[in-house]
């Protein structure tokens, strides 16, 4: 990791300098890509302050600490940082595990009634479908504000839907 040390109202010191850079390195295990590091270190009057601000990777993550003591607020404020790392991680997988498709396939004699909370509603909405074909049944649609509709094709005699989809096309759903 890449890091610069700026020391405010404070001595440089070459030992805080290589006692930071060390305490760094080990996020690299946490981080993908390289990251860039920039320290403040600071003293006004009886308070040690250091404030980190790490840069890559798709984040920006920040900290800051201010204790009676330097290495106990860079102890503090790196702490602070590994859980913000962790959680923005966390984040990050959690919304690639959700991005595939699940299909729901229930067994065979699988009771809904009894997997349905006792405080869930079922609304239940009986549909009257009319004989028509794919291109009349997107011009009802159309003039409709749902958002699909439900018709029997009259080429095939079979129950077909057209929805609308989030693209602005339409998209049409038969049996095999």
């Amino acid at each position: 990791m890449q890091t610069s040390v700026t020391f405010k109202n404070i001595d440089p010191s070459d030992h805080l300098k290589a006692y930071v850079s060390d305490k760094l390195d080990r996020f690299d295990r946490f981080l993908d890509n390289p990251a860039e590091a920039n320290v403040v270190l600071s003293v006004e009057k009886f308070r040690h302050i250091a404030e980190i601000k790490i840069t890559g990777d798709r984040l920006k993550i920040n900290g800051k600490e201010e204790t009676v003591d330097m290495y106990s607020a860079i102890d503090m404020v790196l702490d602070k940082l590994e859980k913000q790392i962790k959680k923005s991680k966390q984040k990050v997988r959690d919304r690639r595990g959700r991005g595939g498709a699940k299909v729901d396939s229930a067994p065979v004699g699988f009771d809904y009634a009894g997997a349905v909370e006792d405080d869930a509603e079922i609304i239940v909405k009986t549909l009257e479908y009319k004989p028509m074909d794919a291109e009349e049944a997107v011009m009802q649609l159309d003039l409709a504000d749902d958002s699909f509709i439900v018709f029997t094709n009259a080429r095939t005699d079979q129950i077909n839907v057209v929805y609308r989809r989030n693209d602005g096309h339409y998209g049409l759903i038969q049996p095999q």
